[in-house]
């Protein structure tokens, strides 16, 4: 297992906490820190997010205990305060706690080379998905889908690629 958790404050109300709880993947807090941060001031959005990479025992029992589905999935997210205005939160509402990202590394490996392609982009995607849900993003019909991709993309391009073309091979829809 991996150090414990670490807040990462940092400038404009944001602070991520990261805690990895696996052992199967080496973890780099730090960076995935930095993604979570740059999407949310992308976003527009301050608070605390909560970013922990679990293994797949502890994802199976998260995703039936919350998901009725009896097997470990990639990612779960669980918001919190994350659709409080800024308007609520300049009039002194409090810390702001957006909610709690969890990502399950063994099953991302799994699943990369038909879905993003290499384990570091499906990462990247999975931790970009799970904060837009935490914002109140889904993707329950077509249109919901397309915003939520769309995003995925503008945030993967500028914060995990620096700039660069999609990679090849990257899909956001699992083959």
């Amino acid at each position: 297992m991996g150090e414990p958790p670490s807040p990462s404050p940092h400038a404009g109300g944001i602070t991520i906490v990261v805690s990895d709880e696996q052992d199967e993947f080496e973890i780099d807090a730090e960076r995935w820190a930095t993604l979570a941060e740059d999407v949310l001031r992308t976003e527009g959005r301050q608070g605390e997010l909560t970013l922990t990479f679990v293994d797949t025992e502890i994802m199976t029992e998260l995703n039936l205990e919350h998901m009725g589905e009896h097997h470990a999935t990639d990612v779960l997210s669980f918001p919190l305060d994350a659709d409080l205005t800024p308007d609520a939160v300049a009039t002194g509402y409090g810390p702001v706690l957006l909610g709690d990202v969890v990502v399950c590394p063994a099953v991302a490996a799994v699943n990369a080379p038909t879905h993003a392609g290499t384990l570091d982009d499906e990462l990247a995607l999975l931790v970009v998905h799970g904060i837009l849900h935490v914002l109140g993003h889904d993707h329950a019909d077509p249109e919901e889908t397309a915003t939520m991709r769309r995003r995925e993309l503008e945030h993967l391009t500028r914060s995990h690629w620096h700039g660069a073309a999609v990679p090849v091979g990257f899909r956001q829809e699992q083959l």
